[in-house]
């Protein structure tokens, strides 16, 4: 249990802490309208305790994840459900400036 809960801790602060800051830090950034941004909201409240949970079970995921998204191997918006509707407007925001970023 104790693995799992580092594994848990350690996702939290290299993936979702900083995706959370980019998140917001982006859509103050934009004046992003209202709908986008409670969009963005709901996919996180759902979207985040179910990464932890899989972080927590799933140890390796969870390292290799923090890691391809720290050192820019993976990209921040596969983490999230591209089923879920309400993450569709999160997965383009983080999309689009990571898109921005590797041309400019």
């Amino acid at each position: 249990m104790m693995i799992a809960d580092i594994a848990a801790w350690i996702f939290t602060l290299f993936v979702i802490d900083p995706l959370h800051a980019e998140m917001r830090q982006h859509l103050d950034n934009a004046n992003a309208p209202v709908e986008l941004v409670q969009q963005s909201r709901q996919c996180l409240a759902i979207e985040v305790p179910r990464l932890i949970d899989k972080a927590g079970n799933e140890p390796g995921w969870a390292t290799a994840t923090a890691i391809g998204i720290s050192i820019g191997w993976m990209s921040p918006e596969r983490v999230f459900d591209g089923a879920d509707p309400s993450c569709g407007a999160l997965r383009a925001l983080i999309s689009t400036k990571n898109t921005r970023e590797a041309e400019g």
